[in-house]
């Protein structure tokens, strides 16, 4: 679903149509004569559905799901891949678009219920940008302090290196235990896949595991980080060691590597973000989804379920949905799944029980969003920064006896969130350490996250605060484990070992878990769509 607090703090659903795009007005290229079909089934309940008004080509690629991730990939195929993949559906169950983007304004507060942010990457301003959104583009202050709770306190974040010998969050040992460990001077790895906890106490101590990394992995996973794996959730990390014996050492060589191969030169049309900040849309993040699927158009279309998929003897796949109008089948040269892990796996046990049974075993803990207002007055006088609250927010070891993941300060964060004189908090509970938000109603997760705030933000003789929503997601965000790796490459092998060539596998469980890493998925799942279709589908 989300990355709850974005890696920087601490630093879907249902309607096929193709383009509208006559076939003889399509680039000239080696076709096979097989044709995408909307066919109809026979019993009361079908009707029959015409694509574009009539006969079309078969789509050279149906996207399952209408998420931030199936969105992406069906408009990097159309912005970047046209002149392979011309003709692109995506399908969504839901009667929208966006999946667990959930943007709400009401009363003069606008808040997220999902994901709350993202970090402003090439890639993820790049689609912005080419979904018309330049323009409305909110990002945070770079210099916008972020919190950690330790010991009854609120204590700041180091945020540039300079600040490390200063910061009152770690120890003098702690500090020196990690720069240590950072330049090689720890035990070396032990020769099997390290959980999160593992690698942190090994490279870096206890301190910098307990009030860094523990409670960093409950705002972006919900996640245990004694099963979390280091390889599969933080990659660009362990890989460092992977490559140059230490953490500052792959340092070195990864910026030596860098600097011996020129980089292309940046998209001009792109904004030049300062700083390590995070961003969003003007009116919250539901602008990105929704310009994407006005951007494809027809192609888009809600409320399609899919109920099957079948190999054709071609090479392409028909695929039937379950829709307002009826059942409808259509048939594709490609196919990719963005739907959740659980969710593909019942779709796809039919083709291939051990893919099927590779993605039933990711798991997805729940979360709960809780969003609530204080007046400004309520805000304890220590927390405040020239009589305002600043910053981006603040995260809660679970080992401080707090039961609330983390607080985004989200009036603080971007413009226009709350009204004048109000302050607007975004609150995460739940995640896998604590599956029990399940039987708690609306009301008990509210108090336990007022009576949270009372022991650090809040005054605790303050008024009640102003519900403005809860949403509890059942199954928010899949989790990394240890293995995780292992069981998506035996999904994708035990897919393409049975002769399943050209069906994909996308989305957040495939590319990690925060916005901006749904997005470069969505590219790198672009590309290889691309090169199927440029390889094999008009051979």
């Amino acid at each position: 679903m989300m990355a709850l607090i974005d890696l920087s703090l601490l630093r879907s659903s249902p309607s096929v149509s193709p383009f509208s795009i006559p076939h003889h007005q399509l680039p000239p290229r080696s076709r096979k004569p097989f044709r995408l079909r909307c066919s109809v089934a026979e019993g009361p309940t079908i009707s029959s559905s015409k694509i574009d008004g009539g006969e079309s080509s078969i789509a050279d690629c149906v996207v399952v799901g209408g998420g931030i991730s199936g969105l992406c990939i069906a408009q990097a195929l159309a912005t970047k891949h046209r002149d392979v993949a011309s003709n692109v559906i995506v399908t969504e169950a839901r009667d929208r678009v966006g999946g667990n983007i959930t943007t709400v304004e009401r009363d003069g507060y606008l808040w997220e219920e999902g994901p709350n942010s993202f970090q402003p990457s090439d890639p993820i301003l790049t689609m912005a940008v080419d979904s018309g959104l330049k323009d409305d583009l909110v990002l945070g202050d770079p210099n916008a302090p972020r919190f950690v709770l330790w010991e009854g306190k609120l204590r700041l974040v180091p945020s540039k290196p300079t600040d490390l010998p200063f910061f009152d969050l770690m120890s003098i040992a702690g500090k020196l235990r990690a720069g240590f460990g950072a330049i090689g001077i720890r035990s070396p790895p032990p020769g099997y896949e390290e959980s999160v906890e593992e690698f942190v106490r090994r490279n870096l101590g206890a301190e910098v595991f307990e009030r860094f990394i523990e409670p960093f992995c409950s705002g972006v996973y919900a996640g245990d980080p004694s099963k979390l794996s280091m390889k599969a959730a933080f990659g660009r990390v362990w890989k460092l060691e992977e490559i140059g014996g230490s953490i500052i050492g792959g340092t070195f060589k990864t910026i030596q590597e860098r600097n011996k191969t020129p980089k292309p030169p940046r998209d001009p049309r792109l904004p030049k973000p300062k700083g390590q900040t995070v961003g969003s849309f003007r009116k919250g993040l539901t602008m990105l989804p929704e310009a994407i699927a006005n951007s494809l158009g027809s192609n888009v279309k809600l409320s399609w379920k899919l109920s099957s998929i079948t190999k054709l003897g071609n090479g392409g796949y028909n695929l039937t949905f379950e829709t307002p109008e009826g059942m409808v089948s259509l048939q594709s040269r490609s196919v990719v799944m963005t739907i959740p892990s659980h969710v593909a796996s019942n779709l796809l046990h039919p083709l291939s029980a051990a893919a099927a049974d590779a993605l039933s075993q990711f798991y997805y803990p729940p979360v709960a969003s809780v969003t609530v207002s204080y007046p400004k007055e309520a805000i304890r006088k220590e927390c405040l920064i020239d009589g305002e609250l600043k910053g981006f927010g603040q995260l809660h070891p679970r080992s401080q006896g707090i039961e609330t993941l983390g607080t985004i300060y989200s009036s603080s964060l971007f413009p226009n969130r709350a009204p004048s004189g109000r302050v607007l908090l975004l609150n995460y509970i739940g995640g896998a350490t604590n599956t029990g938000i399940l039987s708690k109603t609306e009301g008990e997760l509210v108090e336990a996250v007022d009576r949270d705030l009372r022991k650090m933000l809040i005054n605790p003789n303050a008024k009640d605060p102003l519900v403005l929503g809860v949403r509890v997601w059942p199954k928010a965000i899949p989790q990394f484990l240890v293995g995780h790796l292992d069981l998506l490459d035996t999904a994708k092998m035990a897919l393409r070992d049975s002769g399943f060539h050209g069906l994909f596998l996308g989305g957040n469980y495939v590319s990690g878990v925060a916005l901006g890493r749904c997005v470069e998925g969505a590219y790198e799942v672009a590309a290889e769509v691309k090169e199927f279709l440029s390889q094999y589908a008009y051979k």
